[in-house]
C-alpha cells in the first residue's frame, strides 16, 4: 500500500457519488425549486430580519434544541445545512477556512448563489481530506468536533460521506417531488 491508498479511498468513496449521482441531480434547480415549502411550517432559508445576528441577506431557519417533531425542511435548507454544517464549519476547523457557522454564514439568495457555496466547501473539503495524508487521517478530531473530538480525522471524513450522500439524496427526492407535483396541478 501506498501512503494516500487510505487516503485515496475515503476520497474516493464520497467523489464517485458527487461525480455519477449527486452533483448532476442538483444542474437546472430553480429558486421555486430552492424555497419550495412541500408542507405548512416547513424550516427554509429566508430574508434576514434586520434585528437578527448575522451577515448577508438571508438567514437559516433553527432552533437549539430542536422541536419534536422537527420541521420539515426545504431544499434550501438542506443546502445550507450541508454547506454550512457538514462543510463550512468543518473546513475551518481542519482546513484553513475562515470560522464560521450558522448564525454569521452568508446564505444564498438564489439556488445558482447555493450552488456555487456548495461546489466552492466541497473543493476546499476534498483538497483538505486528500493534504491530510496517511498521518492526517490518524490524527484526532479535537474539541472542535465535539462527539468526534477523540476519534481519528478517518471517523470524521467517514463522517462527512455518510451526511453528503444522506442530504444531497433527500435534495434530489424533493426535486423529482416538486417535478411530479407541479406537473400533476398543471
Amino acid at each position: 500500500m501506498t501512503d494516500q491508498t487510505w487516503n485515496l479511498l475515503l476520497r474516493e468513496q464520497l467523489d464517485w457519488h458527487w461525480i455519477q449521482q449527486l452533483r448532476a441531480r442538483l444542474d437546472g434547480l430553480t429558486d421555486d425549486e430552492y424555497f419550495w415549502e412541500p408542507v405548512p411550517g416547513c424550516w427554509n432559508v429566508r430574508p434576514r430580519d434586520p434585528g437578527r445576528p448575522g451577515s448577508g441577506t438571508m438567514t437559516i431557519d433553527f432552533a437549539f434544541p430542536q422541536p419534536v417533531p422537527p420541521p420539515f425542511t426545504t431544499i434550501a435548507w438542506r443546502l445550507g445545512h450541508v454547506i454550512v454544517g457538514v462543510l463550512a464549519m468543518r473546513n475551518a476547523s481542519h482546513f484553513g477556512r475562515a470560522a464560521t457557522d450558522y448564525d454569521s454564514f452568508p446564505y444564498a439568495a438564489t439556488a445558482t448563489e447555493a450552488l456555487a457555496q456548495l461546489d466552492e466547501e466541497y473543493a476546499t473539503w476534498l483538497a483538505g481530506v486528500e493534504a491530510l495524508g496517511e498521518t492526517g487521517l490518524a490524527r484526532l478530531c479535537g474539541e472542535a468536533e465535539g462527539p468526534y473530538a477523540e476519534f481519528p480525522l478517518a471517523a470524521l471524513v467517514l463522517h462527512i460521506n455518510r451526511e453528503m450522500i444522506h442530504h444531497l439524496a433527500e435534495v434530489s427526492l424533493l426535486r423529482d417531488l416538486y417535478l411530479h407535483t407541479r406537473r400533476e396541478a398543471s
